[in-house]
Formats: C-alpha cells, structure tokens, sequence
C-alpha cells in the first residue's frame, strides 16, 4: 500500500458505479452540542447549518461530517438518541442516477426521498443497522452543501486538516456467520475487494479488510469475538478511520488538544496507528498511510 492514490477512476468491472471516494459520514444524536465539541476537541469546525433542519456540517481538510439531531420520519432509519450513532455515509460517484440505479439493479434496497422545499434529492440505500448509503456527485466546484446549507458567518470554509488527516475507512461490526453475506453485498454493489488476511492496517487487526474500487478507502468487517451472547451482538457502523502520515505526531496533536488515547496491555499507541478514549460517545482510529507519506 505504498503507491500514490489512485486518481483516475474507471467505470467497468472494477468500480461499477464510478467511485470517488467519501463525501461526508454523518451522525445522528440527541446531543449535538456534546458531540460536536467532541469533533472540535478532534480538529473539525463547524462551517454550516441546514436550511430548515437541526443538522450542522463539520469540515476539517477533505472531511465533512455532519451531526443530525432532526428526528427522520423514515421508518427504519437511525434515530437521534443520547449516544452517537454513525447513521450514514455518501459515497462520491461519477453520475448518481446511473450508480443509483445499477445498485437497485444489482439487489439494493431503496430509501424512499423526502425532500422538503429547497433540498436536494440525494439518492440513498439501506446500508448495516438501519444506516444509509448516498451516492454523491456534486463535490467539486458545485456541491450538495450550496444548496441545502447555509455558511456559518465568520467561519473557515476550509479548514485545514490537522496533522494531514484524512479519511482512511470505517469499521461496520456484523453479526455471527454474516462475514460472506457483508463481503457479498460491499463487492456485488460497490466494487469493493477483500485484502489478503495478512495486509493489516494500524492496531486493531481483526475482521476482514475490503478496498474501495477506488483505492482512496477502505472498509473493515469485525465479527462478535468468540463466546459473546448473540443477543447481545449488533450490527452497525463502529467508527472512523483516519488516515495520518505520521501517526506519533497525529497523536501529539491531539493530545495537545485534549485527546486521550487506549494505552492498555491490548492496544497501544505507536506508528503504526492508535486509537482514541471515547469523546461524547465517539471513538476514531488513526492509521498510518503510507500512500500520504510518498
């Protein structure tokens, strides 16, 4: 994983829907002053509100993650509550109509739109626990975010990333004897590819590792560990990556800012990655990227 970022993105076998990457994660919460400190505390700045509901968009360097704290009519969809919750992901495509359809075609299930007065028409599908998958491709000079939302006045539009942050991937968590049925619906959908069981990232090696089609993200699959209740086992979005070139000086950074990071007999701290007490109810992973480095 030391070769540059792939930048052309082809549209074939090998990436269907023309994935570039991702546009923003978001949470949902029922305390979004708590959580978004948290995200300050981690380098982001709230840069935007919506234009008619209780969400605000925060942006460090090339991340945009939004805190959603307006209940969703949706039956099925996350719900604020007190504890954070990852309740979607967009992916940037090419053209979202054709990637949209293809994943309908290929066995997706539709988010049926609720669009209000001035709101884009994001086209979304159920992804793990209820969460949401959008399919973006306004992200470069025109974007989603001039039109359903509105500058905080006084505020950076572009931050920049701390310590060269950037998205590295996600952790979902999924049930027993559901690592198939994940790989399945990621590669069948996406594109998405499974990683060799000894290409490892960072800290916290278990699961499965899938690469976007893309090459700029990938997605890694943890299954309960072995004597867990299944009851108590749930299926969900866990947390975030970030990608650090250096992750010791990452890791300084954030400290400086309040940070506290696992330092236990299992996990810690060290170039290879680390990874963060929770803030607010939220944890992230730094990762050392090579790819960021050369």
């Amino acid at each position: 994983m030391s070769e540059p970022i792939e930048r052309e993105i082809h549209l074939g076998a090998t990436n269907p829907l023309g994935l570039d990457g991702i546009e923003f994660i978001e949470y949902a919460t029922s305390r979004p002053q708590a959580v978004g400190q948290a995200l300050e505390t981690m380098g982001f700045h709230p840069v935007a509100r919506h234009r008619s509901r209780e969400v605000l968009l925060y942006r460090q360097g090339t991340m945009n993650v939004v805190i959603n704290a307006h209940a969703n009519p949706s039956r099925g969809s996350v719900q604020p509550r007190e504890v954070p919750v990852i309740a979607a992901v967009a992916f940037r495509v090419k053209d979202a109509a054709m990637a949209y359809a293809h994943a309908l075609d290929r066995g997706a299930w539709a988010v049926p739109a609720h669009v209000e007065v001035m709101e884009l028409n994001i086209p979304a599908i159920h992804g793990v626990g209820g969460s949401r998958i959008y399919l973006v491709d306004r992200y470069r000079e025109f974007s989603i975010w001039d039109v359903d939302f509105v500058p905080i006045p006084g505020a950076d539009r572009q931050p920049p990333a701390l310590a060269g942050l950037h998205w590295f991937g996600l952790v979902q968590y999924i049930n027993f004897d559901r690592m198939a049925d994940w790989c399945e619906f990621y590669r069948e959908l996406f594109g998405f590819a499974e990683l060799p069981d000894d290409e490892r990232f960072g800290i916290m090696p278990d699961g499965k590792i899938l690469a976007s089609p893309c090459r700029t993200f990938f997605l890694q699959l943890v299954e309960p560990p072995p004597g867990l209740d299944e009851v108590e086992s749930e299926e969900m979005l866990q947390r975030i990556g970030l990608g650090a070139p250096d992750v010791p000086t990452a890791v300084a950074a954030l400290q400086q800012r309040g940070v506290e990071f696992i330092e236990s007999e299992h996990v810690r701290s060290g170039v290879r990655g680390a990874l963060t007490k929770p803030l607010s109810g939220l944890t992230f992973e730094l990762v050392h990227d090579a790819r960021a480095a050369s």
